[in-house]
């Protein structure tokens, strides 16, 4: 038995799916807030002691992390993370902005009672007295439960990719990006606007917040 894996644990296939999406959502933020550095390599037995999952789980989840260009496999090499091409920003930023207003159009359509009572919960807690790595942690929980209630796998899955490489660029410009506070509680209106049903609203916010966190990472690459 790999070590960290209760035997237990991996009796059922419904388990073992729970320790791959487990592996896969540990290591996937560790490359997004860069705790993994872009061009490391990743050692799976380290890494797999670290987050405590058996090797088949975490295999399991580098495939998908390889699929989702968060790192990349070398033949006789071995894995690294995928650099960061700072030249993607704004192609990347140009997808976003069509499908981040269809998300919040979409959301705002088709979220349940209790996601709504959660977008609020989220709408709460924003506050401009937050730290910078507080408020990117907090950006991204808004970010993935709209893509949530948007109830359409695919978006919610092709949204997340594009997410995920966008976070990686803001956390390597963090600490030089400007009006953290003022990006992030853009959100408010936006998940007010969902809660209310305000598709198009809330979907001029969404694409007007991506334009804005673009304008920020050129003014950052500017200094």
């Amino acid at each position: 038995m790999d070590s960290g894996v209760n035997s237990s644990a991996v009796a059922g296939g419904h388990a073992g799916r729970s320790l791959s999406e487990h592996a896969y959502t540990t290591v996937r933020d560790m490359l997004v807030t860069l705790e993994i550095p872009p061009g490391s390599p990743i050692n799976e037995e380290r890494l797999s002691r670290g987050i405590q999952v058996g090797r088949t789980p975490l295999r399991e989840a580098i495939k998908r992390l390889q699929a989702e260009d968060l790192v990349v496999i070398y033949p006789r090499r071995g894995t690294f993370a995928t650099e960061i091409n700072i030249t993607d920003h704004g192609l990347i930023a140009e997808v976003r902005r069509h499908l981040e207003g269809q998300a919040a159009r979409s959301a705002a359509a088709r979220a349940s009672d209790a996601e709504r009572a959660e977008l609020a919960a989220l709408a709460d807690r924003i506050s401009p007295q937050r730290d910078d790595v507080d408020l990117m942690r907090l950006d991204t929980e808004i970010h993935r439960a709209i893509y949530h209630c948007t109830r359409n796998r695919y978006l919610e899955a092709t949204l997340n990719h594009y997410y995920n490489l966008t976070l990686r660029i803001w956390y390597l410009f963090l600490t030089r990006l400007q009006g953290m506070p003022r990006h992030v509680a853009e959100h408010e209106r936006m998940l007010h606007a969902i809660i209310e049903g305000e598709g198009e609203e809330a979907a001029e916010i969404a694409t007007g917040h991506v334009a804005h966190f673009e304008n920020a990472v050129l003014a950052a690459l500017r200094e």
